[in-house]
């Protein structure tokens, strides 16, 4: 069976993380953007990464940080993967020689493969919504924006939800996907039950698509 990976994205509470863990979750996203409701501190992330067991990899989020906050997070962290959300060009996301994910805000116009070509070093794209700021806002977009293929992996984030991510992957086939408000209670507060039925719903259309 084919499976989709499935990152759970901007966690803040020891309880959330267990559960994300428990229930089968490949990656654990951290923020750190200040300015998102989100956001932790790199003392908060350290007691976070110390419930995170072996092969759940720890991704760090950050949009247009300066690249000592980054270097710090790196040096402190156990961060095997890193993601930027903002302006950031192809040498600043690989500079600090870790696998990286591009974000995409997607919308009318964006061209996934000419985007693609300007990241050469990048591990995958992480499609979200465009929305004004930086993250989707848990908006979703129209999927059908996506071209059929890509020269890097896909990973689809932007207003999926337990209730529409079994579509998504049934019409996407991305290689994972991404969720962060779709599975909350409130702003940085996940609901337990919500992830089980995300992961869950994931794992249905797994099976559906063999």
């Amino acid at each position: 069976m084919r499976r989709t990976r499935i990152k759970i994205c901007g966690l803040t509470r020891e309880q959330d993380v267990d559960v994300a863990v428990g229930e089968g979750a490949d990656a654990i996203g951290l923020v750190f953007y200040p300015e998102s409701p989100r956001a932790v501190s790199i003392a908060r992330a350290e007691a976070l990464c110390r419930r995170i067991p072996p092969f759940v990899t720890i991704v760090g989020l950050f949009v247009n940080a300066a690249p000592h906050a980054v270097e710090e997070a790196l040096e402190r962290l156990p961060i095997g993967l890193l993601q930027f959300h903002g302006d950031e060009d192809e040498a600043s996301c690989a500079r600090f020689a870790r696998p990286y994910l591009r974000a995409v805000r997607m919308k009318p116009g964006v061209d996934l493969l000419n985007y693609s070509a300007s990241f050469p070093s990048a591990q995958a794209l992480l499609v979200d919504a465009f929305v004004d700021g930086y993250g989707g806002g848990g908006q979703t977009f129209d999927w059908s924006l996506i071209p059929p293929s890509l020269p890097v992996p896909l990973i689809l984030s932007g207003g999926l939800t337990p209730e529409n991510v079994g579509d998504a992957i049934r019409q996407l086939r991305p290689w994972a996907v991404d969720v962060s408000s779709g599975v909350e209670a409130g702003k940085g507060i996940k609901d337990a039950e919500r992830i089980a039925r995300f992961i869950a719903g994931v794992r249905k259309a797994d099976g559906s698509n063999l």
